[in-house]
């Protein structure tokens, strides 16, 4: 299957998409080239043509049906050397000669996307950040910062359907409104009784579902939000340099997660219409789509993987925003003074109110 490697007109050397210039960038001659200008590489996407597949039967024992549609065999056009993938990878780097490959023929035809968002964050820029990341937590051991292990720093395009919706919603609500006065004889408090309806229509553009089955939906959903407003035509120029993956799951299998998500920003966005209550209870709710358009994006994360005291810790960064979200270690005994030292404040606090009262009394 073919590779496509984009190559520096001026030295020949491999060159990539560069976050912080958002260009093409030479690393040798430190030639630039705008994205768009390789455009025209990418009008024949749609026409490429698989090879013949590579015969994998080189032991004594053969594939399985199963393994051999689980995995790719690739040849890299600058060295040569042979590239095993996955059935979903779509962007890599050849181990042999470290130069950034794309692989075309796995965004052809249907699982070709529509949109990306280019990274903003070097790599760089992502060590950085992670290390910034530490900085403050009061609970993380002193010696983690310093004694922890990069493993890996990926960046990463993972595909994400981008859902469209309308919604028709009506909403009713039981309120009440209390008045309160006082004669010479005695203290009132009136309570009245309301029947509040809300209805209308509300449209959402592009919430996000990740469609990899690699990728955990609760950890993309933290990086979020993405800037829309910055997000262009799908080329495999932005690619070079970074992997990718296509989908590996169908927008029909993700779309009832959107849903939810919309219908809950819905409810909220009717239910803060409904003021100047003293209380207010939603009774019953009707919410129907109206409409619905999907897209097909790739949205750019940095993933690092590090490693302390024998365990793995992974964190993921928004590409573009440098938002990082992750799980750290925690000092156990640095926790447990924390907590002593919080009693034994309120417990001064309480014994000092104490004191004042008794005095004062």
């Amino acid at each position: 299957m073919a590779l496509q490697e984009y190559k520096c007109p001026n030295c020949g050397a491999a060159i990539s998409f560069d976050a912080n210039t958002q260009t093409m960038l030479c690393p040798y001659c430190d030639t630039s080239i705008d994205v768009a200008a390789l455009a025209a590489t990418d009008a024949g996407l749609e026409q490429e043509q698989t090879s013949e597949a590579v015969d994998l039967q080189y032991s004594t024992e053969a594939w399985s049906e199963e393994e051999q549609q689980s995995l790719r065999m690739y040849v890299c056009s600058s060295c040569g050397g042979e590239i095993v993938t996955d059935a979903t990878v779509g962007a890599t780097t050849c181990p042999f000669c470290d130069n950034p490959v794309v692989v075309m023929s796995q965004f052809s035809g249907v699982a070709r996307p529509e949109l990306v968002i280019p990274f903003k964050v070097d790599k760089e820029g992502a060590v950085a950040a992670l290390r910034q990341h530490y900085q403050g937590k009061r609970l993380l051991p002193k010696v983690f910062k310093d004694e922890n292990h990069l493993d890996e720093v990926k960046g990463v395009y993972v595909p994400f359907w981008l859902f469209d919706t309308t919604l028709d919603a009506r909403m009713a609500y039981r309120t009440t409104s209390v008045s309160a006065w006082s004669d010479s004889e005695y203290d009132y408090i009136e309570t009245s009784y309301y029947d509040v309806e809300r209805e209308g229509q509300m449209t959402f553009q592009m919430v996000p579902a990740d469609g990899s089955s690699k990728m955990p939906d609760t950890l993309m959903e933290s990086i979020e939000p993405y800037d829309y407003s910055a997000i262009e035509p799908f080329q495999t120029a932005y690619l070079s340099g970074y992997m990718a993956n296509r989908y590996d799951v169908e927008p029909a299998a993700v779309s009832r997660r959107a849903d939810q998500r919309v219908a809950i920003s819905l409810k909220e966005a009717f239910d803060d219409t409904v003021t100047g209550y003293a209380t207010v209870q939603r009774r019953r709710q009707q919410v129907a789509t109206v409409e619905r358009a999907v897209h097909y994006g790739l949205l750019p994360v940095w993933l690092l993987n590090t490693s302390w005291n024998g365990q793995r810790y992974v964190f993921a960064m928004n590409g573009q925003t440098g938002k990082m979200v992750g799980d750290l270690p925690l000092d156990t005994r640095a926790f447990w003074l924390w907590v002593i030292g919080l009693f034994v404040g309120i417990g001064g606090v309480i014994a000092l109110i104490v004191f004042l009262m008794w005095m004062f009394a």
